[in-house]
C-alpha cells in the first residue's frame, strides 16, 4: 500500500473531480491512515481545505471514494488554517512500518504492533507523518516521521496507563 496510489485513486475519482470543479481553490492539507495489523479496520482519508469558505473537506477512500463532511476546527479560539501539503510524496506504508520497527528496536521496545494510526500534516513547509502505534499489552509508541527526508524526528514509548493518569490529573 503506497501513498501515491491512494492519492491517484482520489484524483481520478468522479467525486473528487466534481469537488475540484466546485472548489478549484481547495488544496490538499492532511491525511489520516489506520493500518490494522490484526483485523480489517484499515482506513484512508485525504483532506482538502477551501480557503474562501474556510472549510475542510475529507475524502474517505474505501471501496469507493466518498466525500465526508468535516466540522470546522478552531485552535485556541482563532480560526485554524492548515498548511498546504505536497501531494507528490512517494512512500509505502511498508517502508514507514520498517522505520517504526527500527525506531522501536533502538528504544528497546519489543512488543508486537497491533494497529498504526498516522496523521499526515504540513508544518513550516515540510510534510510529516505523526503516528500513534498501538502495541500488545496496552502499550503505545508515538513517532514523528519527516516525509521530505524519510527519517524519524521524534519517538516516545508510553503505556495506556500513562495516558489514563494524565487524564485523571486534569
Amino acid at each position: 500500500m503506497d501513498f501515491k496510489n491512494h492519492f491517484d485513486r482520489l484524483v481520478k475519482s468522479k467525486e473528487f473531480q466534481k469537488f475540484k470543479k466546485e472548489y478549484p481553490q481547495a488544496y490538499f492539507c492532511s491525511g489520516f491512515f489506520a493500518i490494522d495489523k490484526e483485523g480489517k479496520d484499515n482506513q484512508q482519508n485525504l483532506d482538502y481545505y477551501e480557503p474562501e469558505l474556510k472549510k475542510m473537506f475529507s475524502f474517505k477512500l474505501q471501496d469507493k471514494v466518498e466525500l465526508i463532511p468535516v466540522e470546522n476546527i478552531e485552535s485556541t479560539g482563532k480560526e485554524y488554517v492548515p498548511e498546504k501539503l505536497k501531494d507528490n510524496y512517494d512512500f509505502t506504508f511498508e517502508y514507514i512500518e520498517n522505520l517504526v520497527e527500527g525506531e522501536m528496536f533502538e528504544k528497546k521496545v519489543n512488543k508486537k504492533i497491533t494497529k498504526m494510526l498516522f496523521s499526515m500534516q504540513a508544518k513550516e513547509g515540510k510534510g510529516y507523518l505523526i503516528g500513534t502505534i498501538f502495541l500488545a499489552g496496552l502499550g503505545l509508541f508515538k513517532i514523528t516521521i519527516d516525509l521530505d527526508n524519510k527519517i524519524v524526528t521524534e519517538s516516545e514509548k508510553k503505556s495506556f496507563f500513562d495516558m489514563i493518569n494524565i487524564v485523571k490529573k486534569e
